[in-house]
């Protein structure tokens, strides 16, 4: 992140040391700026919508709303903030939860400054960013409870085309555009243009679900 790009962050934790850690890590951080913080997720909706931040850090097990409710009410009346799942939980349940709520980012918190700052960045770029442990749970969990839509062998699935199914992939691999364009030799214009697509056909609403449907049709391999 640069100088000219600040994000603005709040940061949502109902453990007061936590919280004010976090705030001044984060102030420590160059291209970031915090804008407030909130004990809990009924307080964390009052704060976003006075101070309009791009991205926000949100614990999970919070008093009067958690931040699994207080995430989905954010995603439907802030559509423009995201939001960075950041808490000590990262058993299925909680991940699931999160990324239905519409959280592109899930991190621990044993995650590093430089972990942070990188998700922070990601999801405002519009990227999913799932903690590697976070990734390989999702991944385990998916693919045991749900089987392919189309087994190995006999096609891609919603009718993908090929190109396609490789922007997934890299996507599921946490690529960005420009990445994605490098790296298939193609531009970001035509990238944007696959990624329209794929999410019509699959009816995906963002990088956080792509990241589930790789994985769970087959099309996202876990080495790289």
């Amino acid at each position: 992140m640069t100088d000219e790009r600040v994000t603005r962050v709040v940061v949502v934790d109902d453990q007061t040391v936590v919280r004010e850690g976090l705030v001044l890590l984060l102030e420590l951080l160059p291209g970031l700026e915090v804008a407030g913080s909130a004990a809990d997720g009924a307080e964390a909706l009052e704060v976003v919508a006075r101070v309009a931040p791009d991205v926000v850090l949100m614990d999970l097990r919070m008093p009067r709303m958690d931040g699994v409710e207080a995430t989905a009410r954010m995603r439907e009346l802030h559509p423009g903030v995201e939001v960075v799942v950041l808490t000590t939980y990262a058993d299925d349940e909680s991940v699931f939860a999160a990324l239905r709520a519409g959280a592109r980012g899930y991190l621990t918190k044993d995650a590093g400054a430089d972990e942070i700052a990188r998700a922070v960045e990601a999801v405002r770029g519009g990227h999913a960013q799932l903690d590697p442990a976070v990734q390989r749970r999702l991944v385990e969990a998916v693919t045991a409870a749900e089987p392919r839509s189309k087994p190995r062998g006999t096609g891609l699935p919603d009718n993908l085309t090929r190109r396609e199914a490789e922007v997934l992939g890299l996507i599921a691999r946490g690529r960005s555009n420009a990445e994605i364009a490098r790296e298939l030799f193609i531009s970001e214009a035509t990238v944007k243009t696959h990624i329209n697509n794929l999410f019509a056909k699959a009816n995906l609403r963002d990088r956080a679900q792509a990241v589930t449907y790789a994985f769970r049709n087959g099309l996202a391999p876990t080495n790289d």
